[in-house]
């Protein structure tokens, strides 16, 4: 991980992309340069998890830490309960404060996954907004907005034609108080979020100013909306989102996500998603226009972001999936990793009972047709079990002879795979 200076850090936040706007640009520069910072960015505990997309403004956070910086993550359990207006043209499902709290201690515990424990504070916004009366909210905070002003703001603009509900309109107000709070109780002089943010973090600005008066020093960072080569939006896949949660993403689903970038895009996400030096990111670039086949700038950037959300042993173990796989050497996988590398691949259960290889493909897993045409494809080598070539039409196969007892794999040509669990 390449170390930045303190003061350098906003401009290496350009070199990378990854500065959409920001409120003062020279004065942030200068307040980096002569102080050591704290800064934040929100998440509401809208679901479990958090995915990829998520990553994009905390990554920056990282790179504020990394540079001696301070950051502050607030888990946003008061707006959550109420939802931000988002950019679609309905209103988001409220959720239960059961709801919010599971999600909140799952998310609690990603952020201490990536930010460690030194040099890092995590807050929750419930504890301030909870105590708030709808006279205070009204007599402190009300009488210093301007609706007019409100209904400038992009993202509530967006939705006028189809209408807004009180409720997702006086988010802005929330997320100001968050960060007056912050700035007053935690010193927090800038916050970061995505493009969408950016009429939220300035009305935060406006209303600091307002309570504190114009000197007080505070300034807003968004970061660029992350849009693939092809226009389409970055993070999600044809099965849906890429979640941190192995659970709901394996270790090794996430890496072949990186790998899988196109070589118009992986350059950015190098900037963006990993902590490499220019200089090595030059040369990574440089190997994507001379020897695109090779991969070296998807393989790298796979490393790195999958070692950065799940550890070394995940990138050792989603290598070592793909090597086999890619060789046909199954016997050397784990029960756990099988389950990781054929995770989307068809499945069927199976008895923890000896059976004819025949039977097997016709009657418990309808691989083959017919028997016929099941002896047909043994007898030419183009069934595996388990890796190996099987020929034998008089084979047996014995489910608790492989992968714990847990699985038979069955390959019927290149790369027709059958995942077979056996009922435990």
């Amino acid at each position: 991980m390449e170390k930045v200076q303190q003061g350098q850090i906003v401009d290496e936040l350009e070199w990378r992309g990854a500065v959409n706007q920001m409120t003062d640009e020279a004065g942030l520069k200068e307040l980096v340069k002569d102080k050591v910072i704290s800064l934040y960015c929100g998440v509401d505990p809208t679901g479990d998890s958090l995915h990829i997309g998520h990553l994009i403004p905390f990554m920056m956070l990282k790179r504020f830490q990394e540079a001696g910086h301070h950051p502050v993550i607030l888990i946003g359990s008061g707006t959550g309960s109420i939802g931000d207006p988002s950019g679609k043209k309905s209103e988001r499902v409220l959720q239960t404060m059961d709801q919010v709290k599971h999600n909140e201690v799952a998310i609690t515990k990603q952020m201490k996954h990536l930010f460690g424990t030194d040099n890092f504070k995590l807050v929750n916004n419930y504890d301030w907004l909870s105590k708030l009366s709808l006279l205070d909210f009204l007599r402190d905070y009300g009488k210093l907005f301007n609706v007019n002003t409100m209904l400038n703001k992009e993202i509530v603009a967006s939705r006028l034609e189809v209408g807004i509900s009180y409720t997702e309109f006086t988010y802005q107000i929330l997320q100001s108080i968050d960060f007056l709070t912050l700035y007053k109780e935690h010193d927090v002089q800038l916050q970061i979020g995505g493009a969408d943010q950016w009429g939220n973090i300035t009305a935060g600005i406006d209303l600091i100013h307002r309570q504190e008066g114009q000197e007080a020093k505070v300034f807003g960072l968004t970061i660029p909306l992350m849009l693939k080569a092809d226009g389409t939006k970055f993070g999600k896949t044809a099965g849906g989102a890429v979640w941190l949660d192995p659970e709901k993403t394996t270790p090794y689903e996430f890496y072949q996500f990186w790998l899988n970038q196109d070589d118009r895009d992986v350059v950015k996400y190098l900037k963006y998603f990993t902590f490499l030096s220019a200089e090595e990111i030059d040369e990574l670039a440089e190997a994507v226009k001379t020897a695109p086949e090779k991969r070296q700038a998807q393989r790298r950037l796979a490393e790195e972001v999958t070692r950065f959300v799940h550890g070394q042993k995940a990138v050792d173990q989603a290598e070592h999936i793909s090597k086999a796989l890619f060789s046909g050497e199954l016997t050397t996988l784990t029960a756990e990793e099988i389950e990781q590398g054929f995770k989307d691949m068809p499945s069927v259960t199976i008895q923890n009972e000896v059976r004819p290889l025949v039977e097997l493909l016709v009657d418990d897993t309808k691989i083959e047709p017919s028997r016929r045409q099941a002896r047909e494809d043994i007898k030419n080598g183009a069934i595996y079990i388990n890796g190996a070539r099987q020929q034998d039409l008089d084979f047996k196969v014995d489910p608790s002879a492989s992968f714990d007892g847990q699985f038979v794999i069955i390959r019927k040509g290149k790369k027709k795979y059958t995942l077979l669990r056996v009922a435990q």
